[in-house]
C-alpha cells in the first residue's frame, strides 16, 4: 500500500521541483526545454550519482569507447532526460508540437494501419529512449487507441502531479496493481493498443542478451501478443539534430514466436538502435545486475 503522507525529504524534493519547472514555464519552449536539459546534466546529474553509473554501464556495454567519449555522453544523456521531463510538463505545447508534425514513419506503420482498420490489439513495445512520450502523442493523434501501463513514483508528493501530466498526452494509463492490470487486459482484449517498457532490468524476467550481455528481460510484451493476437512492433521517439523535433520510428512487426525469441528480436532492434542515438538512451537505468 502507497503512503498517501510524504515524507519532509519527499515534500521538499518536490518543491524544488515544481519551483524550477514553474520558473521554466516562463521561458518560450524553444528555450524552456533545452533549459532544463542543461540543468539536469550540469546539477541534477551529479547530485543523484547519475554520471557514476553512466560510466559504469558504458565501460560494460562498450568498452571500445575512449574516455573523452564516454564524458561525452555522462553529460548528453542527463540532457536528453531532462528534456524529456520538460516536454512532459510542457503540456499541450508538446503534444501539439508531435501531432502537427505526424512524425510516425518506418516498416511497421503499414502494419499499425491495418490493425486499426480491423481492431486488432498492437502491443507498442517501447524503451527508455529519446522521448517514449512522443510516441503516444503521434498515435494518438492519429485517432488510434493508445494506452500505457505505468509504475507509480515512489514519491507521492511528485506522482499527484506527474500522473495528471502524462494522462494528458494520452490515456487510458493503468497503474501497476492488481485493478491496473485487469483494468489493462480487458483494454486490450477489446482491440486497445497498449505502449509496454521492456528494457529496464526484471528480475524474474528471462536471462536474454543486450550489447552482447547476459539481461534480465520481461517477457509480458510477447506473452500479451500471444495471447491475444495482437500486433508486437518496436516504437520509438527519436530526437532530432535541433534537440526539439521527433521521427517516431515504428520499427517492423515482430513475427509470432517463442517469447523469448519474440524479446530477444525487440533486445536486438533496440540496440541496433542505441548504437545510431548512443545519447538517447537511458544509461542511468541498472539494466545488468
Amino acid at each position: 500500500m502507497r503512503d498517501d503522507h510524504p515524507s519532509l525529504t519527499d515534500r521538499l524534493a518536490n518543491g524544488a521541483f515544481l519551483a524550477v519547472m514553474g520558473l521554466a514555464r516562463l521561458l518560450p519552449y524553444d528555450q524552456r526545454i533545452p533549459t532544463i536539459g542543461w540543468l539536469f546534466s550540469r546539477f541534477i546529474a551529479p547530485v543523484a550519482g547519475w554520471r557514476g553509473r553512466i560510466r559504469d554501464n558504458l565501460r560494460l556495454a562498450r568498452p571500445d569507447l575512449s574516455d573523452t567519449e564516454i564524458e561525452t555522453l555522462v553529460r548528453a544523456v542527463p540532457d536528453n532526460a531532462g528534456r524529456s521531463l520538460a516536454e512532459i510538463y510542457s503540456g499541450e505545447e508538446f503534444t501539439a508540437r508531435i501531432r502537427a508534425a505526424d512524425p510516425l514513419e518506418g516498416p511497421g506503420l503499414p502494419a499499425l494501419e491495418a490493425a486499426f482498420s480491423s481492431g486488432q490489439p498492437v502491443i507498442l513495445a517501447c524503451a527508455h529512449f529519446g522521448n517514449y512520450d512522443a510516441m503516444r502523442a503521434a498515435v494518438s493523434g492519429r485517432g488510434w487507441p493508445v494506452g500505457a501501463l505505468y509504475r507509480p513514483m515512489n514519491n507521492d508528493a511528485f506522482n499527484r502531479h506527474y500522473v495528471p501530466a502524462i494522462t494528458a498526452i494520452a490515456e487510458p494509463l493503468f497503474p501497476r496493481g492488481r485493478s491496473g492490470l485487469a483494468a489493462m487486459l480487458r483494454f486490450l482484449k477489446g482491440g486497445g493498443w497498449l505502449a509496454l517498457g521492456f528494457d529496464q532490468h526484471d528480475r524474474e524476467g528471462a536471462e536474454l542478451r543486450f550489447f552482447d550481455l547476459p539481461t534480465r528481460t520481461v517477457l509480458t510484451p510477447a506473452e500479451l501478443a500471444r495471447r491475444y493476437n495482437a500486433v508486437l512492433v518496436p516504437v520509438s521517439g527519436i530526437r532530432q539534430p535541433d534537440g526539439l523535433s521527433f521521427r517516431v520510428h515504428v520499427g517492423a512487426p515482430i513475427a509470432s514466436d517463442d517469447p523469448r525469441a519474440m524479446m530477444q528480436a525487440l533486445n536486438d532492434d533496440l540496440e541496433m538502435l542505441v548504437r545510431q542515438h548512443m545519447d538517447q538512451w537511458f544509461w542511468i537505468h541498472r539494466r545488468w545486475k
